[in-house]
């Protein structure tokens, strides 16, 4: 296209080793033209634009001074890692980035030997950094050798256990592991807690790497008997000027704070580390999120996540809307809780905007807690809240509360305490790929004694089941809902409480009952449409509750058909299988009941849209359809469209 950037430096890589050739002016003029090609890329296909900005000159020196992919550099979360994919041999692809058949949006090892770990949740680099050095030195060989492991880790990322978990037994084992810690003052939300205060001193004082020179050349002039005393007068002046003790007493060398974006400081830094070495180092990089597009260094989450945009504006082009998303509505229906309630109180971990939750961060702040990138202590908390008395409601994303299953367990359910799930992003959804996909919730909370799991059909009921999550206080309680729109019902003025494990009526028809659950109900009208000009006409229930099962509408449905379809956004193991457990139980199918559950195939499924992925899956009206007419006996005509 006309309208891409010039790049005379950067049209002469191809590899990262392409690099090597380059002075230090001239990787600087790289790094420009890299920046530019990032905006130009990710104008035309949406995704995360800031993160990668931030890294264009770290990414830039990495790739100079080390030697991928022997040398192992991992990106953690990697939504930082679009420059790194357009220096990795990847340029050519890289406006297909999270579409159909395209590049991943984050790491993936399946995709280049450059991407030694894939990611997409944070806080996890380290410890499979310290695999590698492990690996290394007790001779592993796989694929292109191993050298150093880098790990490049944010701040946000930094606030999760998991992190220090790792940096603990890299200290312990003392191999030789760069950790380089990205300090943006960023995830997606600001940063919280005392670590991001921590690092926030550590900036605010004078270069530690300038101060250890400093104090090794004035000691060298000292007479003999004095350089003892200046040693130790350096180590007081290391922990208690600049405050690199925390990492120093994890085991680690401490170097920083550096200028992320002045490649004079990072690349003799680099390369020194690279040449001396032995054990565990961190390097405080401080990098500015979003660096050099206005429009994203403007925005308050720094331009994080986009859709296409023009270059020029920054405005993004994204389609009008139909409906309130599923999000907003569970935002607005919990405010409008909590002004009747002084009891409701809300936790998010990083993701307040993501979740709806910045509505009940704006009304009322000090029943709203965003605990940064750390789900296991969200859920924990949420516990000891419940505990103390309060309703509280736990958002997060279907994806990344699998992180805080164990105390879910432990915490929640053993003890029954009344902690509220919202789980967003259930189902699959679409652009972030499978490692976002919300495939488990279902299964993995069903199975849990006590705990109550609904899912809403539409955004209407998504109101009702907020405030049936509100109301009980008998134990834990989840609800789910997808990422998106909604289908664009009437909404009422305020969620009503609903009967727990009860379902709910669509309509009557004969021969074959379909008993869905969450918001494929939309899919199984529409197939029911196509069915009646076939001359079938099936009945359609809502279950509402996968736990407790609404055990009369369920054997009703049995006992009143031929046959039984259930359909859920979930994995196999979940809402359908305890159906049929149900059914058999009760001896449903000994009486010649065809039974059939649709769910999400057992794979990961790759970035696409959503009704391309839900196509892949099986799981549209179209695949509704064909599945009646397959366990009635119906012979199709023509060949079902893909």
């Amino acid at each position: 296209m006309s309208d891409r950037p010039d790049t005379p430096l950067l049209d002469k890589v191809q590899v990262p080793a392409d690099l090597k050739q380059f002075s230090d002016a001239e990787l600087r003029q790289v790094a420009h033209e890299l920046r530019s090609e990032t905006i130009s890329a990710v104008s035309e296909t949406g995704g995360h634009l800031g993160a990668g900005l931030g890294v264009v000159e770290l990414t830039v020196a990495l790739h100079a001074i080390w030697d991928a992919p022997k040398d192992r550099i991992i990106w953690d979360v990697s939504h930082q890692s679009y420059p790194h994919k357009i220096l990795t041999g990847r340029r050519d692809r890289i406006r297909t980035l999270r579409q159909k058949d395209g590049l991943s949006g984050f790491t993936k090892r399946s995709e280049s030997p450059y991407d030694p770990f894939g990611a997409a949740h944070s806080s996890t680099s380290i410890s499979a950094a310290l695999g590698f050095a492990v690996a290394r030195d007790l001779g592993g060989a796989p694929d292109h050798g191993l050298g150093d492991a880098i790990a490049v880790i944010g701040d946000g990322a930094m606030s999760a256990g998991m992190a220090f978990e790792a940096m603990n037994n890299a200290g312990h084992l003392n191999k030789r592991l760069i950790v380089i810690l990205n300090d943006n003052d960023m995830s997606i939300a600001p940063p919280v807690g005392a670590l991001s205060k921590y690092l926030s001193r550590l900036y605010g004082e004078a270069p530690f790497h300038d101060l250890k020179a400093a104090a090794k050349g004035m000691a060298s002039l000292l007479p003999p008997p004095f350089q003892e005393g200046a040693k130790r007068a350096k180590e007081m002046l290391k922990s208690m000027t600049v405050g690199g003790t925390l990492f120093e007493e994890l085991g680690f060398s401490y170097i920083g704070p550096l200028d992320g974006h002045d490649m004079s400081q990072l690349l003799p830094v680099l390369r020194t580390v690279k040449a001396r070495a032995t054990g565990p180092v961190l390097i405080h990089v401080v990098t500015k999120k979003g660096k050099g597009y206005g429009p994203a260094e403007r925005a308050d989450d720094k331009g994080h996540a986009t859709s296409k945009f023009d270059v020029i504006s920054g405005k993004q082009h994204k389609a009008p809307s139909n409906a309130p998303s599923y999000t907003s509505v569970f935002g607005k229906e919990l405010v409008r809780l909590a002004a009747v309630d002084p009891r409701v109180c809300a936790v998010t971990a990083a993701m307040p905007d993501g979740t709806g939750l910045n509505l009940m961060a704006e009304r009322y702040p000090s029943r709203c807690f965003d605990v940064g990138i750390a789900e296991q202590h969200g859920v924990t908390f949420a516990a000891g809240l419940a505990a103390g008395g309060l309703r509280p409601f736990c958002a997060m994303y279907s994806t990344f509360l699998q992180r805080g299953y164990d105390q879910v367990v432990h915490d929640v359910a053993i003890q029954r305490l009344p902690v509220r799930f919202a789980i967003d992003r259930a189902g699959l959804v679409g652009a972030d790929g499978a490692t976002h996909a919300g495939s488990f919730d279902i299964a993995f909370m069903a199975n849990l004694p006590g705990m109550v799991v609904m899912a809403a059909a539409d955004e209407a009921e998504l109101m009702h089941m907020v405030a049936t999550a509100a109301a009980h206080d008998e134990g834990p309680i989840a609800f789910r809902y997808p990422r998106g729109e909604g289908v664009g019902v009437e909404l009422p003025e305020a969620g009503e409480v609903l009967e727990i494990g009860k379902g709910r009526m669509i309509r009557t028809g004969k021969r074959v009952a379909i008993l869905s659950f969450g918001t494929r109900l939309s899919e199984v009208l529409t197939a029911c449409e196509a069915l009646e000009a076939r001359g079938i006409s099936p009945t359609v229930a809502d279950a509402r509750f996968a736990k407790p099962l609404d055990r009369d509408l369920i054997l009703q449905l049995a006992g009143d058909h031929e046959a039984l379809i259930t359909i859920e956004e979930g994995a196999v193991g979940g809402f359908g299988s305890h159906v049929a457990q149900l059914l058999s139980e009760e001896g449903a199918f000994d009486t010649g009941l065809r039974f059939r559950s649709m769910v999400l195939p057992d794979t990961f499924i790759d970035q696409s849209s959503p009704a391309d992925m839900y196509a892949t899956a099986g799981l549209n009206a179209e695949d509704i359809e064909a599945k009646v007419l397959d366990v009635l006996g119906v012979a199709q005509v023509g060949k079902r469209k893909a």
